[in-house]
C-alpha cells in the first residue's frame, strides 16, 4: 500500500477519518494526501460570488495547512502528506485526482453528528461508494484504527469469479495480516445447485486468505450484516456495490448505502 487519499471539509467527522487515515498510513507507511473541495454553483458568474468563493479557497488553503501540521505532529514527521484545496464539484476534482495518482485508497467519513454533516457526508460517501473506481473506507463518526485484526467480505455468492476483486482484497488482508471472513447474504431458497458451485470457487479464489465462511440468515439482511460486525468485532467490512440504471433504481434499495450510512466500522466499498 502506497497512497492513501482523505477528503475532508474540516468539520470533526472529517478531521477524525483524516485521523484514522493518517494512523493508517503510519503503519503501511504509506503517503497521504489531504484532499479539500470548495464547491461553486452551478452556472456561478456573479461577481460576488467569484468574491466569496476567492475567500473559501483563502481559508480552506489555511485550514488545510494547519490539518497537515497537525497530522504531521500526530505522525511524528515519519509519513508523507501533502495537501490540495480544489474547486469543482467534489466527485468530479476526487475523480480527477484519482486518476492522476491511482491511490490504493481513498478515506472519507461516512456522515457526521449534526443533522447537516450527516447529510453531507451520506450524500458524498454514498455517491463515491457506488460511483468511484477505487476502494473507498468510509469511517463512521468517532471510530479509531486500532490495526485491522478481523476483515469480512458481504457476498451473495454470484457470479463469484467475475465481481470478486480478490486482488484488492488480498492487498488489505495481507498487509495487515487479518482474519478474513466472508459472510454469505444469499437467502436460503436461493441455495441450490448452482450456489453451491460458486460457493467452491469463493473458496478456491480465497484459499491463500484462509477464509471463515458464515451464513446471513437475517430476514434484514443489512441489520444481520451490522450485528454480526458488531458481535464478532470486525475491523473492516468490504462490500461490492452494484451499479443500477434509472429505472433500476427506483425500485432498487441500495444495501450498499445501508450499511455505510449504518455500520459502526468502517465499511470499504471495492468495484
Amino acid at each position: 500500500m502506497k497512497q492513501i487519499i482523505v477528503t475532508t471539509d474540516f468539520s470533526p467527522a472529517a478531521y477524525n477519518a483524516a485521523r484514522y487515515a493518517a494512523d493508517m498510513a503510519l503503519v503501511v507507511q504509506a503517503n497521504l494526501l489531504l484532499l479539500n473541495v470548495v464547491q461553486t454553483p452551478v452556472g456561478y458568474s456573479d461577481l460576488p460570488i467569484v468574491i466569496s468563493l476567492e475567500n473559501m479557497m483563502r481559508s480552506s488553503e489555511k485550514d488545510m495547512d494547519d490539518l497537515k501540521t497537525e497530522l504531521l505532529k500526530i505522525t511524528n514527521g515519519q509519513i508523507k502528506i501533502e495537501a490540495e484545496v480544489g474547486m469543482g464539484s467534489f466527485y468530479g476534482e476526487l475523480k480527477n485526482v484519482c486518476e492522476r495518482i491511482n491511490p490504493d485508497v481513498v478515506v472519507m467519513g461516512s456522515q457526521g453528528k449534526t443533522a447537516a454533516e450527516h447529510l453531507m457526508f451520506g450524500s458524498h460517501a454514498v455517491h463515491a461508494v457506488k460511483y468511484l473506481n477505487w476502494p473507498v473506507l468510509t469511517v463512521p463518526p468517532g471510530f479509531s484504527f486500532t490495526g485491522l485484526k478481523k476483515i469480512a467480505l458481504a457476498s451473495n455468492l454470484t457470479a463469484v469469479v467475475e465481481t470478486t476483486p480478490i486482488k484488492e482484497i488480498a492487498l488489505f488482508v495481507n498487509t495487515f495480516d487479518a482474519e478474513f471472513h466472508i459472510l454469505n447474504t444469499a437467502k436460503k431458497e436461493a441455495f441450490d445447485e448452482n450456489m453451491v458451485f460458486e460457493s467452491g470457487l469463493m473458496q478456491e479464489i480465497t484459499k491463500a486468505l484462509k477464509p471463515q465462511f458464515h451464513f446471513i440468515g437475517a430476514e434484514n439482511t443489512d441489520q444481520g450484516i451490522i450485528d454480526f460486525v458488531t458481535a464478532h468485532h470486525i475491523d473492516l467490512l468490504i462490500v461490492l456495490p452494484r451499479r443500477y440504471n434509472f429505472f433500476e433504481n427506483l425500485v432498487h434499495r441500495s444495501h450498499t448505502k445501508q450499511l455505510v450510512l449504518h455500520c459502526h466500522a468502517p465499511v470499504m466499498s471495492i468495484h
